[in-house]
C-alpha cells in the first residue's frame, strides 16, 4: 500500500476535483491520499471552498486566518516537518518549487527517503531566462523523481532543464468539467439577456485587459448596432483604470463589470455566453478556458497562454491571436459573430475536445509518475 500526500498552496475546486478522482482512483490500487495545504486563506484567489465531507483527508499548515506568507518561515517549517512526519507518505506531489514552502517539503522529502513529483505548468516562455537562473533551476528540477504537466510545452520545458523523457507526464491543468456542462446550467437565468462576449480574470497587468477592451471598442465601431455586449468579469488592482477606459471610450452601456464572482455565481455566464476571451499577455495554462469549453463556447485565446498549443483546434473549437495586435483581435470577434459562423459546431467541438482534459485525466497521469517514481531507480546529482 502506498501513501500519496498532494501539496498545494491552498486547496480550491480545481485542487478538490483533481485529488478527489485521484483519490477514487488510488482506492482501486489499495493506495491512500492525504492533501496538503500551506494554509486554508490564500491571497490571490478569493475561492469560498466547502472542505467539509471531502472523499480525502486535507490538513493546512497554518489553519489560522491568515495566509502562510503573514507567518515566519521558523513556525511555516516547524508545522510543515509536523505534519509531513505525521502523515508519513511514501511518495509527495509537490505544486512547484518556487515557494519557500514546496522547496522545503521537495528537500524533506530527499532528506527521509521519500519519492517527490514536480506538478508543474511552467514554460519556457513565460518570463525572459537568465543563464544562472535556469542553472540553478535544474539543479532543483532533478530532485524530483517524476513530474505531471499541463501540456506539451511544459513537457519540453522540463525535458530541457534535465528530467527523462520517461519521467513527465501529462493531466495536470484540469477542472471538473460537469459542473460546466450545458446539460447542468443551461436553465439558469441569464444575466444579461443580450448577445456577449465573455471574460474572466484578475484585473491585473498580464490579463491584458486594456488591449481586449481596445479591441472591442474597434468592433464595436465596426459592427453597428448589431455588435454584441462584453462581460468582464472578475477584479483588482486595475479596475478603476479600466473603468475610466470604458467611459473614455463611450462604452459604459456595452460593457458589464460583475465584480469577483464565486464559482457558481459564474454558470449563468457561462451558460448564456456567445463566446470567450482569454487575451492574457503571460499564462501558464489559463484554466479558466477549460472552464468555457467545457461550458460549450467557441473560445478565442492569446497565443501566449500555455493552454493555447493543447486546447485550441484553430477553425474547429476556436481561434487564437496574438495579444499584441488588437487588430487580428477585433478581426475574430467580428468573424465570430457574423450570421456565416456556426457557433453550434464550434462549440460543440470544443466541448467535445476538453472531454480528455478531465480529472480522470489528472488522476491517470499523476498515478503514472508515481508508479515510475516507486519502480524506477534513478541516481541524482
Amino acid at each position: 500500500m502506498a501513501k500519496i500526500a498532494v501539496v498545494f498552496t491552498n486547496y480550491g475546486p480545481y485542487h478538490i476535483s483533481r485529488v478527489s478522482r485521484l483519490n477514487d482512483h488510488c482506492i482501486h490500487n489499495g493506495w491512500e491520499v492525504v492533501g496538503i495545504e500551506m494554509s486554508r486563506q490564500q491571497t490571490t484567489y478569493e475561492w469560498e471552498t466547502n472542505i467539509r465531507d471531502l472523499p480525502f483527508k486535507l490538513v493546512s499548515i497554518i489553519t489560522e486566518t491568515r495566509s502562510w506568507h503573514e507567518v515566519g518561515f521558523q513556525i511555516l517549517f516547524a508545522r510543515l516537518n509536523k505534519v509531513l512526519a505525521d502523515v508519513d507518505p511514501d511518495v509527495v506531489a509537490i505544486a512547484g518549487y518556487f515557494e519557500i514552502g514546496m522547496l522545503y517539503t521537495l528537500f524533506w522529502s530527499r532528506w527521509h527517503g521519500k519519492k517527490s513529483i514536480l506538478l508543474s505548468e511552467s514554460t519556457e516562455k513565460d518570463f525572459a531566462r537568465s543563464w544562472w537562473k535556469e542553472g540553478v533551476k535544474s539543479w532543483i528540477i532533478k530532485q524530483f523523481d517524476a513530474a505531471l504537466v499541463g501540456g506539451n510545452p511544459h513537457r519540453r520545458y522540463l525535458l530541457n532543464l534535465g528530467l527523462p523523457a520517461n519521467s513527465v507526464f501529462l493531466g495536470y491543468d484540469v477542472v471538473g468539467n460537469e459542473i460546466f456542462h450545458p446539460d447542468n446550467i443551461k436553465n439558469l437565468p441569464d444575466p444579461v439577456q443580450k448577445p456577449y462576449f465573455l471574460a474572466i480574470n484578475r484585473f491585473v497587468p498580464k490579463k491584458n485587459l486594456s488591449f481586449l477592451i481596445s479591441a472591442y471598442a474597434a468592433y464595436r465601431q465596426a459592427r453597428g448596432r448589431d455588435a454584441w455586449h462584453l462581460v468582464l468579469c472578475g477584479n483588482g488592482e486595475l479596475r478603476r483604470e479600466l473603468e475610466q477606459q470604458i467611459n473614455m471610450l463611450n462604452l459604459t452601456e456595452f460593457v458589464y463589470m460583475p465584480g469577483f464572482l464565486q464559482q457558481q455565481e459564474l454558470l449563468p455566464y457561462f451558460a448564456h455566453a456567445n463566446c470567450f476571451i482569454h487575451a492574457s499577455i503571460q499564462e501558464q495554462w489559463g484554466l479558466v478556458v477549460n472552464e468555457a469549453m467545457a461550458a460549450g463556447l467557441p473560445v478565442l485565446v492569446s497565443n501566449r497562454c500555455g493552454c493555447y498549443e493543447d486546447l485550441i483546434i484553430d477553425g474547429v473549437n476556436g481561434f487564437g491571436f496574438d495579444p499584441i495586435n488588437s487588430h487580428q483581435l477585433t478581426d475574430l470577434m467580428m468573424k465570430i459573430s457574423s450570421k456565416e459562423t456556426n457557433l453550434i459546431r464550434i462549440g460543440d467541438a470544443a466541448l467535445r475536445h476538453i472531454q480528455k482534459f478531465s480529472p480522470d485525466y489528472f488522476a491517470q497521469g499523476l498515478i503514472q509518475a508515481v508508479n515510475y517514481a516507486l519502480h524506477n531507480i534513478q541516481t541524482k546529482s
